[in-house]
């Protein structure tokens, strides 16, 4: 009788320990499990791309061109030129985004090529100017946009725009925490949405054509064309402005599903279909607006619509909102994941580099940037920061381009499933020189500005990065990532 006790009693201990056994291994594949998912199909990619490309861009960025061009043609070809060499960009991220397979792009770039000193300065002025600036700018353009038809005869009040902003920020980042899923679908959505928009614009610009009650800016194309080369460089970053945003999928390659053939696809598709979208539209306006009228409005489609659409040109302010929040959506999706691979490369807090137990998100660094970005809707006049961002960020995407040339002799027997011509990033890498060098003439305060923002990323990283933190702040820090890890559970994450 105790034999058998006592062999029972051996074999429910055995079981228990099995199943110990079995729940930490569940708990470990679990933990291990724990990543970014590929989600993003072709679709989305192609969505994602257009969706930050044709942001408000078009809809303000042509008076900048035609000003600076002073012709309907030379305007056109500007528009022609700057379409084909974001798609000789695209084209050079292509080939880096299939060679070297993090989310992150210029940043994952630059840090593969030239090393963490360089590859952190640059993730360094993204979370002083580049990314809190940008969405903080598109966000006040939303929230002006939509609440102008509440303010018909005078200006908005300032904070009910900049709640406005903020509430749009929060409503984004919520979303994007709560599923990648949902960030795609407000993608898709609002870039056909835009798209839509386009399309009704080109319509009532070919009907006016068609019936001949178009003005004379057509008729007399090159009446007014500029030889001065400054203003043709300046029109050339109006044109480049409207469309930055060419290297969103980059910052997400991670997440997207065989990033060797959907990644090259989805620029294919995009880049032309925008350009030929933006010539298009540009005629329109030209079919109904004259150069003057062009240059008078601060908004070119609501002048627009004011001729064309009579009482439904409310429309198009809100089609403004809508192309503004998906850009912004886009936006801050890929500026957390630039934040996510900063963390886990160790360039920032490691808390960053976590993610949702459950959702399996980027949760921590989405709450990161759109932190910063509500920060930058308390500048009153955070419009000037653009002019300390235009030559920073031509600058990291050369310094990109500039890696992938350097590469090609330092690592030439990397596997890359993508490979272009060397004269498409020899051609784009000067093109960037130049686009650096402008600002320094055009706006030389605040590119020296700029300069010594990007110059104190070197002693930052040296104090905080290079050397070891002292123990009391790293004791600090290993509080405070507990702390945010039981408001928000996440979990560490690492590269498949």
């Amino acid at each position: 009788f105790k034999q058998l006790v006592s062999s029972g009693f051996n074999l429910n201990l055995k079981k228990m320990s099995d199943k110990q056994e079995a729940s930490n291994q569940d708990v470990t594949t679990t933990q291990q499990s724990v990543n970014l998912k590929q989600k993003i199909t072709l679709a989305n990619g192609v969505a994602l791309i257009v969706g930050n490309i044709i942001g408000s861009g078009i809809f303000l960025s042509p008076k900048g061109v035609q000003e600076q061009c002073g012709s309907p043609g030379l305007s056109l070809i500007i528009w022609s030129i700057c379409g084909v060499f974001s798609l000789v960009g695209a084209l050079c991220y292509a080939e880096l985004g299939t060679t070297i397979i993090k989310s992150g792009a210029s940043y994952a770039y630059i840090l593969e090529a030239f090393g963490p000193v360089v590859g952190f300065v640059r993730l360094w002025i993204s979370v002083l100017i580049i990314e809190p600036t940008v969405q903080a700018v598109i966000a006040i353009t939303f929230a002006n946009y939509l609440i102008q038809p509440f303010f018909p005869t005078c200006e908005a009040p300032f904070f009910a725009v900049r709640l406005l902003a903020a509430v749009c920020v929060t409503i984004i980042m919520a979303m994007n925490c709560f599923s990648v899923r949902y960030g795609t679908r407000i993608q898709d959505v609002f870039a056909y949405a835009k798209v839509l928009a386009l399309i009704v614009i080109m319509i009532f610009g070919f009907i006016a054509l068609a019936n001949g009650t178009s003005s004379s800016s057509l008729a007399k194309p090159w009446k007014g064309t500029t030889t001065d080369v400054g203003n043709i460089a300046l029109a050339l970053y109006s044109g480049l402005y409207a469309y930055s945003g060419w290297d969103t999928l980059n910052f997400m390659v991670e997440e997207l599903k065989d990033p060797y053939r959907n990644l090259p696809r989805a620029i294919y598709i995009s880049l032309p279909l925008c350009t030929i979208i933006y010539i298009l539209t540009n005629v329109a306006y030209y079919a109904v607006l004259t150069p003057d009228e062009l240059i008078a409005s601060d908004a070119v489609a609501v002048g627009f619509a004011s001729k064309t659409l009579g009482v439904m040109q409310w429309t198009i302010p809100i089609a403004v909102a809508m192309s503004t929040f998906g850009g912004l959506n886009s936006s801050i999706m890929a500026s957390s994941r630039l934040f996510f691979v900063g963390a886990r490369e160790g360039h920032l807090p490691d808390y960053l580099a976590m993610v949702s137990l459950k959702r399996f998100t980027p949760a921590p660094s989405l709450l990161f940037t759109s932190l910063l970005t509500l920060v930058f809707l308390c500048v009153e006049n955070v419009f000037d920061l653009i002019n300390y961002y235009s030559f920073m960020y031509w600058l990291t995407v050369g310094l990109s381009i500039l890696g992938q040339i350097y590469l090609r002799f330092k690592k030439p027997d990397l596997p890359r499933p993508l490979k272009f011509n060397l004269a498409f990033p020899i051609t784009f890498c000067l093109a960037c020189l130049f686009l650096v060098i402008v600002p320094f003439f055009t706006y030389t305060r605040e590119s020296l500005v700029g300069t010594a923002i990007l110059a104190t990323g070197i002693p930052i990283y040296y104090f905080f990065i290079y050397r070891k933190l002292p123990n009391c702040i790293s004791k600090i820090s290993e509080a405070c990532t507990r702390l945010f890890q039981k408001l928000l559970p996440v979990a560490i994450s690492e590269v498949e």
